[in-house]
């Protein structure tokens, strides 16, 4: 039950700080202009849970298939990549900014799906399978699934709820600036860790 709450807490830490000033926090904020918080958080959830499912399960049958020191270099490796790619930082395009505007029948279905479209082959989806592809039992495996839909999850809310207080006035590259170098330094750690000591 240990490794359970272990990788739950990283990857609750992990998918957090990945999506401070990701494309689908900024879509949260943009939805939470036009409908009401609660709808938005639960097709949130939804959506994440699905998508991290998947993560999951892919990054658990690529751990199983590859060896060991294989997988941590490159989890370092793709760390600092996500740190490179949070420091670019993202934006909305045409499509995904006329998709969280759309009004339709049910806000729940228009926010997951465009959720679920803009987190495939995002970089949480990629860091959810990086710390899957790590873990050895069904018990990591849940952790990280549970761990990594709660963070992103929790994200979005805090930007959905500081959105409606501070507007505009979040201080977006900083945000961004932060995440790169956790992002960053977490690589570096995965590869001390198994090129140093292993």
């Amino acid at each position: 039950m240990d490794a359970f709450f272990l990788t739950a807490a990283v990857g609750f830490g992990v998918i957090f700080v990945a999506e401070l000033g990701d494309k689908s926090q900024l879509m949260a904020l943009t939805f939470a202009t036009r409908y009401r918080p609660w709808p938005i958080i639960a097709a949130i959830t939804a959506a994440t849970a699905l998508v991290h499912l998947v993560s999951v399960v892919l990054g658990a049958a690529l751990g199983a298939a590859l060896p060991t020191t294989a997988i941590a270099v490159v989890a370092g490796l793709a760390f600092i990549g996500f740190g490179l790619w949070t420091f670019r930082g993202d934006s909305l395009d045409d499509d995904e900014q006329s998709r969280s505007s759309r009004t339709g029948r049910s806000v729940f279905v228009t926010v997951a799906v465009a959720f679920l479209l803009a987190e495939l082959g995002d970089k949480t989806m990629l860091a959810t399978i990086t710390l899957a592809a790590r873990d050895d039992g069904l018990a990591e495996i849940a952790g990280t699934w549970l761990g990594s839909t709660i963070g992103m999850v929790a994200a979005d809310a805090l930007a959905i709820l500081l959105g409606a207080f501070l507007g505009r006035r979040l201080p977006e590259k900083a945000i961004r600036i932060g995440a790169g170098v956790l992002f960053c330094l977490i690589g570096l750690w995965l590869l001390a860790d198994v090129l140093l000591l292993g």
